[in-house]
């Protein structure tokens, strides 16, 4: 027996036609209106994909920086020797001793939201690869995070750098910002994380790209993307 949905839920979706596509900007404009909680809820993106990520080639992945940031502080990790700690630390990280981080990571303490590391640090990574790939964390030349410019990398991070990549279903999640934003800031953001998926697409992926797409806030129901639309954002 389906679970009944709560008087709150049910509020919100009365605010939803169920039966419409919605274009970007009606989307946001409407899933703004279905705030409820407490705490200044996260816009939520679900994209599927019409990819099979179980072939490498057909693999979605990347990293695009808000032009307006996501409105949530993020916490860094940082693995580097030498020099390039204190330009990691210069620049903000948060985390950047690589033996205490290890010793966290092993015991099942993630006390931070992305991790950076130099391309020599990367072996003394795998022994965390297992925790870490599984949470979307393992840093990748794809998304900017194994690289030696740990200052600009650092600084993406903090200026709201959002990392994606397609899961096994085909699906791919992002959040672009906060309740609290206003509808122009929401667009251009989501404008800009469209922009990186669609480039992403690969070239051996047939048939329409986005097979569906929904947007939402944390604790509110979804609305339906037109996703001709989503496929000419560039």
């Amino acid at each position: 027996m389906a679970k009944k949905a709560s008087k709150r839920t049910q509020t919100l979706l009365e605010k939803i036609d169920k039966t419409k596509i919605y274009g970007v900007e009606e989307a946001i404009e409407t899933t703004k209106g279905l705030k409820s909680a407490k705490f200044d809820e996260t816009f939520e993106v679900v994209l599927q994909l019409n990819v099979d990520p179980r072939h490498a080639d057909q693999m979605v992945r990347g990293s695009v920086v808000m032009p307006h940031g996501t409105g949530k502080k993020v916490i860094v990790a940082v693995f580097a020797k030498g020099d390039k700690v204190d330009e990691a630390k210069a620049a903000g990280a948060d985390l950047v001793d690589a033996d205490a981080l290890i010793e966290d990571i092993q015991a099942g303490n993630i006390n931070f939201d992305t991790v950076i590391a130099t391309p020599d640090m990367m072996g003394v990574l795998g022994k965390v690869a297992r925790v870490l790939g599984p949470k979307g964390l393992m840093p990748n030349p794809k998304t900017g995070t194994v690289t030696m410019d740990v200052a600009t990398a650092v600084n993406n991070a903090k200026s709201g750098q959002v990392n994606f990549r397609v899961d096994k279903k085909g699906n791919v999640h992002a959040g672009i910002g906060k309740a609290s934003f206003d509808v122009e800031k929401l667009k251009e953001n989501f404008a800009a994380f469209m922009g990186k998926i669609n480039k992403a697409k690969p070239a051996s992926a047939k048939g329409r790209y986005i097979k569906s797409g929904a947007l939402s806030l944390t604790m509110s129901p979804a609305v339906k993307l037109d996703t001709t639309e989503l496929m000419e954002m560039k």
